[in-house]
């Protein structure tokens, strides 16, 4: 990919942007099947495979030392338990309202686990920025009716964005001592490996069973929302910049919401519009950096 150019990349990440937003909806056809540990297991396990060619392709030395394993296996404890809430409130609740939630608050929750543990500095913008993702997250959540918040979804899908926020923050401190697509492969390996052992009583090889609804949903979740976006991201943000390359993912729930809409019908809620609208302003203003 050296030799492509700022105007190919942008258009590359278009078309990653709407492979994670698509894989809300992957995801929601999925739980419609198995049980929740086959369906993590193989998805980590098909995650693996495809990362090979891509190993293949870069061609750069896998290098591991002890400093790498510890964020490799902070991130794999992380990643396993990102998916089961993920999977959890994406059965009970819409793959649109879970894309929006956990994609616009998980900026804010990693931005304040920064603020919080390195006790950095806000200025005036990113105080505003915060005071817009509460009103987002009131509008997002329906906190007005508070028991209606309790009993649904939403519970699930704030701890994603909570975990996901955990996530980003290790993966940002690992590129000290790995690269990130070698991170990426060693993550998903370890989470297969654990999740097997889990997997393995639950009949893993009844997958073989499904039709092609199911597998169309399990490639494309692991293969195109995973290991191909992830590594066009991550390459990206090398060409064009970690700022630029993170504002296409404004696009996620744009994306997710349309192929919920499309593929599953689902219907489209006004206050996670308006919502997440409000949130991803806010991530604007957190974090946009002063002239």
């Amino acid at each position: 990919m050296k030799n492509i150019g700022e105007k190919h990349f942008t258009y590359l990440m278009l078309l990653a942007m709407f492979f994670w937003g698509g894989g809300w909806t992957a995801l929601k056809i999925l739980t419609y099947n198995l049980p929740m540990d086959v369906i993590i297991f193989w998805r980590f396990f098909l995650m693996s495979l495809a990362f090979l060619p891509i190993l293949y392709f870069i061609r750069i030395p896998f290098k591991l030392d002890m400093h790498s394993l510890k964020y490799i296996f902070g991130s794999s404890v992380l990643n396993i338990s990102f998916m089961i809430s993920s999977f959890m409130g994406i059965k009970y609740g819409y793959a649109g309202a879970g894309s929006v939630i956990i994609t616009t608050f998980s900026p804010i929750m990693t931005f304040l686990l920064v603020a919080i543990l390195f006790r950095k500095r806000l200025r005036t913008k990113q105080y505003f920025g915060l005071i817009l993702g509460l009103m987002g997250g009131y509008i997002l959540l329906e906190l007005g009716d508070f028991s209606h918040f309790l009993s649904s979804s939403n519970l699930y899908f704030l701890l994603c964005a909570t975990i996901w926020a955990g996530v980003t923050l290790l993966s940002q401190h690992s590129q000290k001592h790995i690269h990130p697509i070698h991170y990426s492969f060693a993550i998903s390996l370890i989470a297969t490996i654990v999740t097997f052992y889990y997997a393995k009583d639950s009949a893993p090889l009844s997958v073989f069973h499904q039709g092609v609804e199911f597998w169309s949903a399990m490639i494309y979740l692991a293969v195109f929302g995973q290991a191909i976006a992830t590594t066009i991201f991550f390459i990206a943000s090398g060409k064009l910049g970690s700022e630029k390359t993170s504002s296409f993912m404004f696009l996620v729930p744009l994306f997710a919401l349309f192929s919920a809409w499309l593929i599953l019908d689902e219907p489209m809620q006004l206050h996670i519009i308006i919502g997440g609208g409000v949130s991803m302003l806010a991530v604007y203003f957190i974090n946009k950096k002063e002239n």
